[in-house]
């Protein structure tokens, strides 16, 4: 028979087994490859209902208790899904109309995440932590750039869609510099050498070469997410990268919206800080877009299972079917 043990006997045992994951967690090294550098390779997942910028009502609380996360983590817009958002959509179902919500992916289709992102054990209600306020310090010619883009954007050609829409990147930064969380496809898988490092972006299926040691290209070389060089500092992979396509300006989400001029400079930084997570830190500057340098941090956890292909192609079908529409909108508004 087991005799029960008295309270002071728990907290003993419970302050013994606290003191053991402590040293745990101060013991635990990084894996590392063959040729000695910290090995980051794996698929990771950046998904989660943090936002880039903090809900202003927060102000500057970037940090939030459990109970708080819970709350928040709740009440979040895809935690709170019906069984009638998760139907298949009706085949027979009329077309859409202007105005209607109901006309896009069911929820099956969805993945941004359920938990507010942890680092260090804390809650983060957002990514960015400089400025303090959690906001993007955007200039005065920034707004500008906004409001002209706005007025460039319509349906005349391919060249006025998104890039999303157009496969050429994923939606909303997701695949980066800086890669950033959106509604679904937030998975990562990192394969490196001693001379390369590898970032395969589940949406759209976009891949980054990162160089080690190298340096940077011609000015006039612009590639679709820039021109990317690393190095290590430590057990640190620091990435830096310049040179964005023009067109890759502005990248919009429904969680969120950045502008990143063609000459702005994004320092990034990845570091394995658990057996199933890497730190990935960014650094964004540009005089005359940002009144400061910005700064976010964004856990990346380890995805269980593969990736898969995005299958997404520039020219297809949906695009046709956008202009068509719009092609309609005319003939019908002429009449």
């Amino acid at each position: 028979m087991f005799k029960k043990l008295s309270l002071a006997a728990v907290a003993f045992f419970a302050a013994v087994f606290t003191v053991q994951i402590a040293q745990a967690q101060e013991t635990w090294e990084a894996p590392r490859t063959s040729y000695g550098a910290p090995d980051l390779q794996g698929v990771w997942t950046s998904a989660s209902i943090t936002t880039l910028e903090r809900d202003p009502a927060l102000g500057e609380t970037l940090i939030v208790d459990a109970e708080e996360a819970q709350r928040m983590e709740q009440s979040a817009a895809f935690n709170v899904l019906t069984e009638a958002d998760n139907a298949p959509s009706d085949p027979d179902r009329a077309p859409p109309t202007d105005g209607d919500t109901d006309a896009g992916y069911n929820a099956f289709w969805i993945d941004p995440g359920t938990r507010l992102a942890q680092i260090d054990g804390q809650f983060r209600t957002s990514f960015i932590v400089e400025p303090s306020n959690g906001q993007i310090p955007y200039t005065q010619a920034a707004g500008m750039a906004f409001m002209e883009y706005g007025q460039s954007t319509g349906y005349d050609g391919p060249e006025q869609r998104p890039l999303g829409e157009r496969c050429m990147v994923g939606f909303g930064s997701s695949g980066g510099p800086p890669m950033l969380p959106v509604l679904y496809n937030n998975h990562y898988q990192i394969v490196q050498n001693e001379d390369y490092v590898m970032i395969l972006i589940e949406m759209n299926h976009d891949a980054r070469i990162i160089r080690l040691n190298s340096d940077h290209l011609d000015d006039d070389y612009t590639p679709w997410l820039g021109d990317s060089v690393g190095h290590w500092e430590g057990d640190t992979l620091v990435v830096e990268t310049v040179n964005f396509h023009p067109q890759q300006s502005f990248r919009f989400a429904i969680k969120h919206s950045l502008y990143l001029p063609p000459s702005a400079k994004v320092t990034e930084r990845f570091s394995r800080t658990g057996s199933d997570e890497i730190l990935y830190e960014f650094t964004i500057e540009d005089g005359d877009a940002y009144t400061q340098p910005w700064s976010a941090q964004i856990p990346l956890r380890t995805a269980s299972g593969s990736m898969y292909e995005y299958a997404c192609h520039e020219g297809n079908y949906a695009l046709s079917g956008i202009l068509a529409g719009a092609r309609r909108e005319e003939r019908e508004g002429s009449d």
